[in-house]
């Protein structure tokens, strides 16, 4: 690996660090570059990759959410006369109030254990992701996401769910994200193949 490369990279982790304001991240979770998080609460083995902004969320364990994102953020009151913040109680970049109505901008997300959110994903404030689910890159989620489906586009949308119904019925009762790490280990070897997992569990239930 050239000395160049490795003085660039060096140099982009100092001047690029996260900023994370008010939230409260396991200490196994890691945020990449670059990325702004505030008002929220991440599980362990999460991740946040780089540029990417959260915004008043509650986040599970084990998910992967990747680079360029944009997941929470305030609202504007399309139903009063103006949607200007100026005349409400929230705060932004115009100080200036000739109003100050009684509003509230932020709806918490929520997103699962074990999701996967790909590359420039915008998910609205107040969407539920649910355990399990993948979110396809470039997507605008506005609704929410069951257990274990995929959704992709804009408006996003099911494509399908990973799993047959009997084997995501089976993941959400065994809810291994809960487990302890001793006990993930021993199971680790199965996670490759759901099926083999699932046999693994259910003998050592009998």
């Amino acid at each position: 690996m050239k000395l160049g490369y490795i003085i660039q990279k060096i140099l982009k982790k100092m001047f690029n660090r996260p900023c994370v304001n008010q939230s409260n991240i396991e200490k196994s979770a890691r945020i990449d570059i670059g990325s702004v998080v505030v008002e929220t609460s991440m599980d362990r083995y999460s991740y946040i990759g780089e540029h990417t902004s959260v915004l008043c969320a509650e986040i599970g364990a084990f998910t992967c959410i990747s680079n360029y994102c944009a997941i929470g953020g305030g609202s504007h009151p399309i139903d009063w006369v103006s949607v200007s913040p100026v005349f409400n109680t929230t705060k932004g970049i115009i100080k200036k109030k000739l109003s100050s109505l009684q509003y509230s901008p932020f709806q918490k997300v929520h997103i699962g254990n074990d999701v996967w959110i790909g590359s420039h994903v915008l998910i609205k404030s107040g969407v539920t992701i649910s355990d399990g689910a993948v979110i396809g890159m470039g997507s605008v989620v506005t609704h929410d996401v069951g257990p274990y489906e995929i959704w992709a586009g804009n408006p996003a949308r099911i494509i399908r769910k990973r799993f047959d119904d009997g084997t995501v019925e089976n993941l959400k009762q065994i809810k291994w994200w809960n487990w302890n790490e001793e006990k993930i280990k021993e199971y680790a070897a199965y996670f490759s193949d759901p099926n083999e997992f699932m046999r693994h569990v259910e003998e050592k239930q009998k």
